[in-house]
């Protein structure tokens, strides 16, 4: 643990902050010889970060392996061993200039892809959130119209219930049935003849 915490601050230190002070030094005073010298470290450094993300999952357990990882860094940065430069001269120029327009052609194929892909997927989803929001659009709709019959339908059981009693008394004088002067039922004939007759009995 305390390896892996020494070769971390010395890779961020050493490995990273110290070069890109000097390539902004070399940068600002135009000096070509070097800027070269540190374009160079920088592509060594990328490959070995590169390498170092697998390195540390399979290679962690190796004895002395965060050493090495501070000594690489250090004979990398190295002014008398220039293993930057080494590196780069006899290893990664020549690979890169033998397989450059291949390089460059699967760039450009994956480039391609990549727009492809992006627009493919981006119609896909334009599709998708369009039907999603007239589905949403449609049940929102429905659930609506559902909300207010409930509302209507609670409404009138509402005004019935509430309404005013129903009179318990006789019901009201319909068209057939004549109303006196002050409102009272007209006898019939045959009805007011037995009430004078129970009377002068």
């Amino acid at each position: 643990m305390v390896a892996w915490i020494i070769s971390r601050l010395v890779v961020l230190i050493f490995g990273t902050l110290y070069p890109a002070y000097s390539s902004y030094k070399a940068v600002k005073s135009k000096d070509i010889k070097e800027y070269v010298k540190w374009m160079m470290y920088w592509i060594i450094f990328a490959l070995f970060t590169t390498a170092e993300t697998f390195t540390d999952i399979f290679l962690c357990w190796f004895p002395f392996y965060y050493e090495l990882k501070i000594a690489f860094v250090a004979w990398l940065l190295s002014p008398y061993t220039k293993g930057s430069s080494l590196l780069y001269r006899k290893f990664v120029h020549p690979t890169l200039s033998s397989k450059e327009k291949e390089i460059d052609d699967c760039l450009v194929q994956a480039k391609d892809r990549s727009y492809d892909a992006l627009v493919h997927f981006g119609k896909r989803g334009l599709n998708v959130a369009a039907t999603a929001a007239v589905m949403a659009a449609s049940k929102g709709q429905g659930a609506l119209s559902e909300r207010l019959r409930s509302f209507s339908m609670q409404d009138l059981s509402t005004i019935r219930g509430d309404g005013a009693p129903a009179p318990s008394g006789p019901p009201p004088p319909g068209p057939g049935r004549a109303s006196g002067k002050h409102g009272q039922p007209k006898m019939s004939r045959s009805a007011s003849e037995s009430a004078g007759s129970s009377g002068t009995a």
